[in-house]
């Protein structure tokens, strides 16, 4: 498809979202829109990191979920105050547990260079591992029940490092690209099926970690009340410039009540308008940051190096022939695409003001964000971030729509018939089955999704 007619699909595809988005603003209502489009604007981004290394390099990842979590992890331990009482109660002893950690490897190491190849290096490298691992727990475990019995209800945990938490997208992306550095060194050179399962099962590991070790992350107790880049609810409703605003923007409204009626109403508009001036905020933070990402994401693409990307994608034993470095362009790719997750993760876990290790589910939202990446269209960043607004408007709305609809077609068969309470009971599995049926129909009439690539050829290629 050529890009002219890309184009003219991206602007009705795009126009529709933009019609969908506005009919949930009038049914519903505006707060629950702007809180859809928010999470859009976070699921284009995690979509473009996906696309980064299945669009340009072909790389089978499904441990999405795990880099997500690494950046929720980095929301938290950047903006959350240090508990003290933690620190001092065995904070210090749990650092000398993983400078112990180094040191064996370390020691590992040298001794792997230093004695040749044998039994001797074999019985010196596992002594040097058992020797570790109990010196390690020894400091390790009573550190860790030290800092989880300080205040259990409320804390248990070390904290963080109580800085803005705006800080904590770039350390969620950094985080989860060093994340992505180790296991590509490990996992790259396995086939694309091997690599799928590597990867997923690295994911549960994260997530399985983040859930059970209370000491870094409360685990399944969850960490409330993370800072905020934008301005409280409360904050706003007591602030005479927005009351003022808000009077002035619903004065025609306003003049139509008394003097006590008028009050009462303008104290529920204010409580309304606080509500969707904070999610406004959060729009405008992440618009600029999707906008960013997708500029660099495109520039690069069309540039010399995603043309290198493409044809290494393509036909990996010919670029190899032409002398690239497939393994290091794949690790390259693999640590990039994990960097865009991880900032989207901590940009989720900076919209929800809390961490919630229970609610990362590998295979349940990587599949959505694979969805999104298929239905958009591979290699298409634009593509990509269609497929997110598209997928997650109708993986949230499907199922109250679903059950207004159930509920409309068999109003005729009675409040207590055995067929409508049934329905009504599997309406909320209405979004497995619309997914499913938009994945179907746009793999049956557009295979290479809504915006295919379109790859731009130089002059005299």
């Amino acid at each position: 498809m050529n890009l002219s007619a890309n184009a003219r699909r991206a602007t009705l595809a795009f126009m529709l979202i933009a019609i969908m988005l506005v009919a949930v603003g009038v049914i519903q209502s505006w707060a629950v829109m702007l809180t859809i489009f928010n999470l859009c604007l976070i699921s284009s981004i995690m979509a473009l990191g996906v696309n980064i290394q299945w669009g340009y390099a072909g790389l089978f990842n499904v441990g999405t979920m795990g880099f997500a979590a690494l950046g929720g992890v980095a929301a938290m331990l950047v903006s959350q105050e240090p508990v003290i009482a933690a620190w001092h109660a065995g904070g210090w002893k749990l650092l000398l547990s993983f400078v112990s950690l180094v040191l064996v490897i370390f020691l590992v190491a040298i001794l792997y260079g230093k004695i040749k190849k044998g039994p001797l290096r074999q019985l010196a490298i596992t002594g040097a591992l058992v020797l570790g691992y109990f010196l390690f727990r020894a400091f390790f475990d009573p550190a860790s029940d030290a800092i989880e019995a300080i205040d259990p209800a409320v804390a248990g945990y070390l904290g963080g490092m109580g800085l803005p938490i705006l800080l904590s997208w770039i350390a969620g992306g950094v985080l989860a690209a060093g994340a992505a550095w180790i296991i590509g060194r490990i996992a790259l050179g396995l086939r694309s099926d091997y690599l799928a399962i590597a990867t997923l099962g690295i994911s549960e590991i994260i997530i399985a970690f983040i859930k059970n070790e209370d000491w870094l992350t409360r685990g399944v107790k969850n960490v409330t009340g993370l800072k905020r880049p934008v301005p409280y609810e409360i904050d706003l409703q007591k602030a005479d410039w927005f009351i003022n605003l808000v009077e002035s923007l619903n004065h025609g409204t306003l003049s139509q009540f008394g003097a006590d009626d008028r009050s009462a109403m303008l104290r529920q508009m204010v409580i309304e308008a606080s509500s969707i001036f904070v999610k406004l905020c959060y729009a405008g933070l992440f618009i600029a940051v999707l906008a960013a990402i997708l500029t660099l994401s495109v520039k690069a693409l069309d540039s010399p190096w995603g043309r290198m990307m493409r044809a290494i994608r393509d036909n990996e034993v010919a670029a190899d022939a032409m002398g690239k470095n497939v393994t290091r362009r794949h690790l390259q790719v693999f640590v990039l695409g994990s960097a865009v997750v991880g900032l989207a993760g901590a940009m989720l876990t900076t919209l929800d003001g809390q961490l919630t290790p229970g609610t990362y589910q590998p295979l349940r939202f990587t599949f959505l964000i694979w969805v999104m990446v298929i239905v958009g269209g591979s290699g298409n960043n634009l593509g990509a971030v269609l497929g997110g607004f598209l997928i997650w408007l109708v993986w949230i709305e499907a199922e109250p729509v679903g059950v207004w609809l159930i509920d409309n077609l068999t109003a005729g068969l009675g409040e207590t018939s055995p067929v409508r309470l049934h329905l009504m009971e599997t309406a909320q599995h209405m979004r497995v089955l619309v997914m499913g049926l938009v994945l179907l129909t746009v793999m049956r009439f557009h295979p290479e999704g809504i915006l295919p690539e379109v790859v731009k050829r130089e002059e005299g290629d």
